[in-house]
């Protein structure tokens, strides 16, 4: 064998060297390069989506909030008063007041609310004292107002997202108050209505044109704080109503205003109001019914909060529906205005 290869010639040899060397560059390069195209506009796509958003994220800029004046807050635990810009401020009351969660929409409308209240309420001038000259507390006497660090241990890792949601919120909003007649409104809300909202006069005293009882149908549909029950033993209820309780059937006498809440209610010989109950039994709404069990009286509960204004969870379902801030606003809050700070407030803007 090896005397017939010594044989060949030159010409013989090399032809079918050349053509195995040409064969095994072919598989090392082309095939290859078959296998991958089917992939590449795939990578090439998911590549250009990368470079896109990481251009988006360099270029990205800072939502800004500009605030005509601070807001002076005590803060309960430390007893000491944070100077805070307007919007931030508002910005931080609606993530302690609303869910983060909610629609875009909905949360504008807090926004609304949240700053129309505290504009009002820094034009009044019989306002109570406060320790360190603050304006307002942190608390739900006036509006619950959370700093960062609060913020970051409520919601851990969902900090970010939210905060910059609701960010957003009130930069759509920023410098826009509610108005009646041209000016700033008591612009009251709460968590979830029992299907109603209600008058202002048949919670608190005097009669406001704009706070007014409209349907809320949405709340009971997506809010968890729709339906509770409390159990009280005729002890607690005697200690708590001061009252004595007999076994008659005519213990409990209830009457109820446009809203269907409770307007009045005679029990154990003794005549309350909806709101006192509510207040003396610490129950969610003063929509209730009463129910006599043995030695246990169960009070059933619709809605959640005062129910005068905007219901938090109706806003959501009007957004939900589609509805801008605008129109949850007005539906709300009968006859208002959106106006602006510039517009409403000049005095308060010069004092500022």
């Amino acid at each position: 064998m090896a005397r017939w290869q010594n044989k060949q010639t030159p010409t013989n040899w090399k032809l079918p060297t050349i053509i195995i060397i040409t064969t095994l560059l072919t598989l090392m390069f082309v095939i290859p390069t078959l296998i991958v195209i089917p992939f590449t506009g795939d990578e090439s796509t998911q590549a250009s989506v990368e470079t896109e958003s990481n251009s988006n994220t360099a270029t990205e800029t800072p939502i800004s909030l500009e605030s005509p004046f601070d807001v002076h807050v005590l803060r309960t635990e430390t007893n000491e008063v944070e100077k805070i810009p307007l919007e931030k401020y508002v910005t931080h009351v609606v993530a302690s007041e609303m869910p983060a969660d909610f629609e875009i929409e909905a949360l504008k409308a807090q926004a609304l609310a949240a700053r129309t209240f505290i504009v009002r309420y820094l034009m009044q001038d019989n306002k109570k004292e406060i320790a360190g000259g603050a304006d307002v507390t942190d608390t739900v006497e006036h509006q619950v107002y959370k700093n960062v660090d609060e913020l970051r241990q409520v919601w851990g890792s969902d900090f970010h997202w939210k905060i910059d949601k609701i960010t957003e919120a009130v930069a759509a909003t920023q410098g826009e108050i509610i108005t009646y007649s041209n000016k700033p409104i008591t612009a009251s809300f709460f968590s979830t209505s029992n299907g109603y909202t209600e008058n202002s006069e048949d919670y608190w005293q005097g009669e406001l044109p704009y706070l007014r009882s409209v349907k809320s149908p949405w709340d009971e549909e997506i809010s968890p704080k729709f339906f509770d029950q409390k159990i009280f033993t005729k002890a607690d209820l005697e200690e708590k109503l001061d009252i004595n309780l007999s076994n008659s059937a005519g213990d409990f006498q209830l009457t109820r205003t446009e809203s269907k809440r409770v307007e009045t209610a005679k029990i154990g010989g003794e005549t309350f109001s909806g709101r006192d109950i509510r207040d003396h039994l610490q129950l969610p709404s003063s929509d209730f019914t009463i129910t006599k069990k043995d030695n246990h009286y169960v009070f059933t509960t619709k809605g959640y909060g005062h129910g005068v204004g905007m219901s938090q969870y109706g806003a959501n379902g009007m957004a939900k529906e589609g509805k801008t801030y605008k129109e949850i606003i007005e539906y709300y809050y009968r006859g208002v205005q959106v106006s602006t700070l510039e517009q409403a407030t000049p005095t308060l803007l010069a004092k500022k």
